[in-house]
């Protein structure tokens, strides 16, 4: 076969059945192959759903790219209605976290190529181990709510579904670079072979990113790789990839307090120190370092004009460690003999150098069969995955003393192991025309064993949880002359994450949590403006919310509470206003409330003598009654003015968030005030002759009105005794709040160069 024909087939789609789920357009069915793309078989099942669901948004990888300065996916996602975003760095550089209809990302689901991407521990997807993956991103699917059977850990509040990019036809290069505010450097080359003969194609990518930060001591030094090699057959697909990152990042999950914020807001205590003459110092080497590889081989087969299949195999290996410094801490905890200083005087604790490590394997596989007719879609899958993870520390250096003794023995030891597996049947079928119905069923399985020296408690600890979870989904969509009613309601289940088991308080005991999702829309489009409206009701049991608190490794923590809920309507529209300008917005009304809500508060001055303090462990118990959900605004809002002329694109994008709690005792001192902020991004393409292909320049200037805002923080409460009757009264509570700092206005600009 001649390598045009091979470049023919990629374009084209290698003779399969134009009724597959993930195309716009349905053809006739027949006995005729029609022509479809085979990467799309990687993710056909995990995006079968309610089609006319306004809860799924999605974005294709170069609308991601023409905005990419280096910021972590969540930022490029802004657009997106009730998601928000934030950063330690204050850049959204380094750590960032995103949360959507006020569920944090440990219950979001996200996979890329459909296998699992969140770290089966934590629940979470730490972005900055993958700096400028959205280079190599092909498109994103944003699932609000409850989503499909995605391979992997089942969605929890929302699930994000990445599929890298398909080769190209023939053979590119690119490379890029842009620099900015607080020594912001982003440099990334990436190129392809196209589709050569017989039906080859690598491509490959490598994106290196620094910055300072915003915060102080907050620097972030960051690389990030993606190398894919592929073979397309008349039937067949073969896909191999590599891709990963390391990271080293100061630490900045301490926060400040409201009065640092307001004098010195970018001030990062996180790794101050007094040294021997009383003067304080900063430890420089107060960072946080880790490596993720990334492996897949994925096979995509058509046995017929319906029939198809997708099957991955998957390793991920990690490896990292967290350095700080700790002041005066005691050597007992730390497992360190006490010494006489030479005086006769017995020195037990000191300024220490710890550092914790993590080292852990992710492995498994996925599958899914493919049935498609012009009214029929169906998927059967299913996945099996394993996780070994070891956790152990070490004491590197005391500082400002001459320790006589041994350093770097391990002060503890935790391993993990963890078994994920489930099986899935989904299908969409027209009844009639214009109306479907939609089905998925799912039984999910987990296994989790966790023993070894717990490093919170220095206790040991051996404890062992399996979870049956049945998670059940159904819907029904109509849709005719651009009209689109649909309602839906899924079931799901989750379970805690290592931080619920290791940090969790003595009161706190953790569960899974089951979500009954019920969402309900209507939409309207043509070619000058669209608009919808989604409502929703997520009604929880066993809850597992943001308590305000965290861990001593800036890990936000969770509980378990009852009876809750998060309901709400999001609005979203748009508008082409003549030829050149089109306005885009989306609002989000919402209420998201915890019933009865109780928690144990320390009292920092217990009576330890009495057996109930005891029993307690020098915590008392508080009602608060209903009250809202932690970090969960009421209103979110965002609005997109885009100009387009010619080779000239103009964007201004605006969010806004409402006010919401940093605990949920809903006190006004644990409250962050509401903030709007304002971005501007200019691009400009110049087409070039011969060698070169076009040549992009771009601006992009961030908070443009220079708002000075908090967009996360930590709380802590606590009663200093009982007042004079014995009584601890809310009104009595005391806090400790802090505040992670965004920056002010800041400004990039670029340039990609494509051959």
């Amino acid at each position: 076969m001649s390598k045009k024909t091979w470049k023919a087939a990629l374009l084209c789609g290698m003779c399969l059945l134009a009724q597959h789920p993930m195309m716009a357009e349905s053809a006739e069915s027949g006995d005729v192959w029609k022509e479809v793309d085979l990467d799309e078989v990687v993710v056909s099942s995990t995006r079968i759903g309610n089609k006319g669901s306004l809860s799924n948004t999605k974005v294709e990888g170069k609308d991601l790219q023409a905005g990419n300065m280096g910021e972590n996916l969540p930022y490029l996602l802004q657009r997106t209605p009730s998601l928000v975003v934030t950063s330690d760095d204050g850049l959204g550089i380094g750590y960032v976290y995103f949360r959507v209809r006020g569920t944090d990302q440990s219950r979001i689901n996200m996979t890329i190529n459909g296998v699992p991407l969140n770290d089966s521990e934590s629940q979470s997807v730490f972005w900055v181990n993958m700096t400028d993956m959205v280079a190599s991103m092909g498109s994103l699917d944003v699932q609000r709510g409850v989503g499909t059977s995605t391979n992997g850990a089942a969605a929890f509040g929302a699930s994000v579904n990445m599929q890298t990019e398909k080769p190209a036809a023939k053979p590119y290069a690119e490379v890029s670079f842009n620099g900015g505010s607080y020594n912001t450097l982003r440099e990334s080359v990436k190129a392809g072979t196209g589709i050569m003969k017989h039906g080859f194609a690598i491509d490959a990518r490598y994106s290196k990113v620094n910055s300072d930060g915003y915060i102080e001591h907050s620097a972030s030094d960051l690389y990030s790789y993606y190398t894919s090699a592929a073979w397309y057959g008349q039937q067949t697909m073969v896909k191999l990839m590599a891709f990963g990152g390391a990271e080293r990042t100061g630490i900045a999950w301490d926060g400040i307090d409201p009065v640092t914020w307001r004098d010195n807001p970018r001030y990062n205590g996180a790794g101050v120190y007094t040294d021997a003459d009383g003067q304080l110092q900063y430890y420089e080497n107060n960072t946080d370092n880790y490596k993720q590889q990334h492996y897949q081989a994925h096979v995509s087969h058509v046995f017929s004009n319906r029939w198809s299949l997708n099957a991955a195999l998957h390793y991920t290996r990690g490896d990292g460690y967290s350095e700080q410094v700790k002041t005066e801490e005691d050597f007992a905890d730390y497992g360190l003999s006490a010494y006489d200083d030479g005086s006769g005087n017995m020195v037990e604790s000191g300024d220490l150098i710890r550092r914790k490590y993590l080292a852990n394997d992710f492995y498994g596989g996925v599958m899914a069969v493919n049935y498609n007719t012009k009214s029929l879609q169906l998927s059967v899958g299913g996945a099996g995955n394993n996780y070994n993870g070891h956790h152990f520390g070490e004491i590197i250096n005391v500082l400002n003393q001459d320790y006589p003794n041994e350093l770097g023995n391990e002060y503890y030891r935790n391993q993990a192991d963890k078994t994920d597996a489930n099986v899935y049947a989904k299908v969409n079928w027209e009844i009639l025309k214009g109306l479907s119905v939609y089905g998925d069923l799912q039984y999910r399985y987990i296994g989790y064993h966790l023993w070894g020296l717990n490093d919170e408690d220095m206790k040991e600890m051996d404890m062992r949880d399996d979870f049956h979870f049945f998670n059940p989904k159904a819907g029904i969509t109509y849709r005719s002359k651009g009209h689109n009613v649909y309602a839906n309601f899924a079931m799901a289940n989750r379970e805690p994450t290592r931080k619920n088991y290791t940090e969790g308080g003595p009161n706190d005991h953790p569960t899974y949590e089951t979500l009954y999702d019920y969402e309900a829309g209507y939409s309207f489009a043509n070619r000058i403006f669209n608009i919808g409206l989604n409502l929703y009701y997520m009604d929880y049991d066993n809850q597992l919310v943001l308590t305000g608190k965290l861990s001593d490794t800036g890990a936000a923590l969770t509980r378990n509470v009852k009876d809750s809920y998060r309901a709400g309507i999001e609005l979203m529209g748009g508008v082409k206003i003549g030829k050149h300008l089109r306005w885009d917005a989306n609002l989000t009304l919402s209420r998201n409330k915890i019933l009865n809500y109780t928690d144990w508060i320390d009292d920092w001055y217990a009576d330890w003598n009495d057996p109930q303090v005891v029993a307690n462990s020098g915590q008392v118990q508080m009602d608060y009654g209903t009250v809202d959900i932690a970090f969960s605004p009421n209103i979110t809002a965002g609005s997109t003015v885009t100009f387009d002329w010619q080779r000239f694109t103009a964007a201004f994008q605006t969010n806004y968030v409402g006010s919401q709690y940093l605990d949920n005792t809903m006190n006004d001192a644990s409250k962050l005030p509401a903030y709007c902020v304002s971005n501007l991004s200019l691009a400009y393409t110049m087409p070039v002759k011969k060698v070169l292909k076009d040549i992009t320049f771009r601006v992009q200037m961030n908070n443009l009105f220079n708002e000075k805002y908090v967009s996360n923080g930590w709380s802590y409460s606590y009663f200093e005794g009982a007042d004079a009757d014995g009584r601890f009264l809310k009104e009595n509570q005391k806090y400790e709040v802090g505040y992670y700092a965004q920056a002010p206005f800041n400004i990039h600009a670029g340039v990609t160069v494509r051959f």
